[in-house]
Parts: C-alpha cells; structure tokens; sequence
C-alpha cells in the first residue's frame, strides 16, 4: 500500500500521546474544522494546556453504554486535531476552532493527575492499495456527481465548492463530502475509522445513494467553518 505524502498533515510537536475529547454525536474528520464552544472546567484546562504545548487534541466518539468513573468506553480511531484559532471568554471559557488533521489509534489510556483523559495514540495515514479495483479518476466523478445532486451544492459556500473542484486526493474528497452529510455518528464514524481508501470511498458512494433513493435531498447549504458546538 502507498500514500499520498504531499497531503500529509503537519503534526509538529506529536510525541504520541494527546489530550482525549469525549463528544457525542461529532466526529471530525481530517481538513475539516470544528468550531467548538468550551465550558467545563475540566476541558478549559485541557485547551488552556493545549494553548501551552502543542496545540493538538483528539476528537473521540463515545461508545454508547455504561459509563465508569473516567468516563465513558471511547471507540478506538480518534481524529488528532489542531486549535487553529480561539478566543477567550469570561470565565474561563473557550471558543476555538479545532481542524482535524489525521485519523489515529487509541493504543492506551494514561493514568494522570490531570482532570481530563489523555491518549496513547498510533497515527493512520490514508493507504492506497496497489491492486486498487477502481479507477481513481472514475470514482472521484461518481462520487461528485451524486453528491452535488443530492446535496444541491451550486447553492452552498463558495470555499467548500472550490475544495470540492480541486485536484484532491481520493481519500481528502471522501473526508470533505462525509463530513458534510447528514447522517447518523455511527455512519460518519464507519468512514473515519476506515484506512483503506478504496472501501472508504465504496462505503460513502453507497451511503449517498441510499440518501437519495430516500427521496429527501439535503438542501442545508453547508457552511465553513460551521456553527459552533458545545462541549
């Protein structure tokens, strides 16, 4: 497998381990951002530290289930992302814009003094397959056609339209048009926890056309960077 090292993320300051932020119902995914709105005490320390280092925190999907005393069980592929920017509010509070930069494995948990989790984490480039099946070119077309049919993209940003006419890589595209449909968690989390490009792409074109044969075109015009959410 091979893959495309002109879109590799700028991951200075990684020394593999990176604060955990539990969020349900949000999954970033690489080269998108996600506003966020910070009020809890424990993750205003988490991005004041973050603010101090490296600037890097990973987004985690929580598991749905039982929740022990460190919180809830995380699913296993985390997105590391960077505070690009943030403003300080009264109080302590934090909004910041936090651009996803690379899909990663939670290897561990670090047992701390800190009040939020930290990570032990693997990073898991986009793999190519060197017996790809598709045809990239072909895919990438299939893939834009059915997405701006049902997403009605001629009326969206300017921004996203231009990232979506650009010459992207397969794997950024399948990133970028995931991120902005409205699907269930579950679904966006079955597309970040895939490496492998060609089945990321599959899963996604299957999940655009089973959206439209349901007959209800998305027709939220998608914003960048989007509203904020809270933490």
């Amino acid at each position: 497998m091979h893959s495309e090292p002109e879109f590799t993320a700028d991951l200075t300051g990684f020394e593999g381990t990176v604060p955990l932020f539990p969020l349900d119902g949000v999954v970033l995914f690489p080269h998108v951002a996600l506003p966020l709105h910070i009020f809890e005490p424990r993750y205003r320390k988490m991005v004041a530290d973050a603010l101090d280092g490296n600037r890097l925190i990973a987004l985690a999907l929580p598991r749905s289930g039982p929740v022990s005393p460190a919180g809830p069980e995380l699913n296993p592929i985390v997105c590391v992302g960077r505070i690009t920017a943030e403003e300080r509010l009264a109080g302590g509070r934090y909004n910041i814009v936090l651009t996803g930069l690379q899909r990663a494995e939670l290897v561990s948990e670090l047992v701390t003094d800190l009040p939020y989790r930290v990570g032990e984490l693997e990073l898991l480039p986009d793999e190519y397959r060197d017996d790809l099946a598709i045809d990239l070119e072909v895919r990438q077309e299939e893939l834009l056609k059915s997405f701006r049919r049902l997403m009605k993209t001629g009326r969206s940003d300017s921004l996203f339209q231009q990232m979506l006419d650009a010459d992207l890589p397969l794997g950024v595209l399948c990133d970028l048009l995931v991120a902005a449909l409205k699907v269930a968690p579950v679904d966006k989390y079955r597309a970040l926890a895939e490496v492998d490009v060609e089945r990321r792409s599959e899963f996604l074109l299957r999940t655009i056309h089973a959206l439209s044969s349901e007959g209800q075109p998305q027709r939220r015009p998608v914003k960048y960077p989007p509203r904020f959410s809270l933490n």
